[in-house]
């Protein structure tokens, strides 16, 4: 067996229900704050932005601190996170703008994408460090 298909149905089980939440909070959010034809789709931008921050505290965190669960790790990460946060919603946005001609809010978006959504892994990375650092949640 190898080391991925070790983790068995718990962790099968566990990524399927964080994708099913992370999935409708991106949902309600969109719901909430609608995104307007032919703009920059800030919903998007900023449910991205905000998911890489999360997902590189926790990230940091883990690695401070490994003995947290491997299936709760994958039902926050990959499961709630990585339905909540999703790179074709960027691409989906992107080549509907640029089909509608808006070439300049394309290129401002796509750039604004990466780019914040790198600064704020970053930034999330060293909040990890400093919480990982810490003893909070230690008897």
């Amino acid at each position: 067996m190898t080391a991925a298909g070790s983790h068995g149905w718990r962790t099968w089980a566990a990524v399927a229900a964080g994708g099913l939440a992370g999935t409708e909070l991106r949902y309600g959010l969109g719901v909430l704050f609608p995104e307007s034809a032919g703009a920059v789709p800030w919903t998007t931008l900023a449910i991205n932005v905000a998911g890489s921050f999360v997902l590189g505290m926790l990230t940091t965190i883990w690695i401070a601190r490994p003995h947290t669960a491997f299936w709760l790790r994958a039902a926050i990460g990959p499961g709630l996170l990585g339905s909540f946060t999703t790179f074709s919603a960027v691409v989906a946005s992107v080549d509907q703008l640029a089909r509608g001609g808006l070439h300049a809010v394309w290129v401002l978006y796509l750039s604004l994408s990466v780019l914040l959504g790198l600064g704020a892994a970053a930034v999330g990375w060293k909040a990890g460090k400093a919480f990982g650092a810490g003893n909070w949640g230690s008897p």
